[in-house]
């Protein structure tokens, strides 16, 4: 329990950002997750475009801190090389 009106506050305040962070997080590993699937399913195309549509999702969770720039890249860098493998 908190002991003071800031402690209860910051109490308050970890609750509702966590829960957002959960959100966000979840969106980010079903972005990630879609793209993953297509490329199980040797789907190139819809891989692609699952790509596509994961990058702007990963980038601005980078912006909201919820991972690492450096993470990020590698998400990126990992199943475009993926889609490009599987091109051929």
């Amino acid at each position: 329990m908190a002991n003071t009106k800031s402690a209860e506050k910051a109490a308050r305040q970890s609750t509702q950002h966590r829960a957002r962070n959960d959100a966000l997080t979840s969106q980010l590993r079903s972005a990630i997750r879609k793209a993953t699937l297509a490329l199980k399913e040797g789907k190139h195309k819809e891989a692609a475009a699952a790509l596509e549509a994961a990058t702007p999702v990963i980038d601005s969770m980078v912006n909201k801190g919820i991972i690492h720039r450096n993470k990020a890249a590698r998400h990126k860098s990992r199943l475009g090389k993926q889609i490009k493998a599987l091109a051929k």
